[in-house]
């Protein structure tokens, strides 16, 4: 069962190439979904707005995520300054009794 979900929202930095991004984007997913503790990593791009995409993941814990922003692959993406964060959301399941 998943225990924290996250939801971003992020867009290109000014001057940033589309295609670029994207390829840069679908090797973060290829090598995030490997990481221990990840269940869902998915990236998904605005219809209406190309530029900006949604970050949709699962982890285990806490302590998944953040080996995620330490894990090589995230430091590499993160290093280009492709996209700049709008918002981070950390979500739980709410099941009714």
């Amino acid at each position: 069962m998943c225990k924290l979900w996250i939801s971003a929202g992020i867009e290109l930095q000014d001057g940033a190439d589309l295609n670029t991004v994207k390829s840069a984007l679908n090797q973060l997913v290829i090598d995030t979904v490997k990481e221990p503790g990840c269940i869902k990593f998915e990236i998904l791009q605005q219809q209406d707005k190309p530029e900006c995409f949604t970050l949709w993941e699962c982890w285990v814990n806490d302590d998944a995520l953040k080996a995620h922003f330490e894990a090589p692959h995230t430091l590499a993406y993160l290093e280009n300054n492709y996209t700049k964060v709008n918002y981070i959301e950390r979500l739980q399941m709410n099941i009714a009794a």
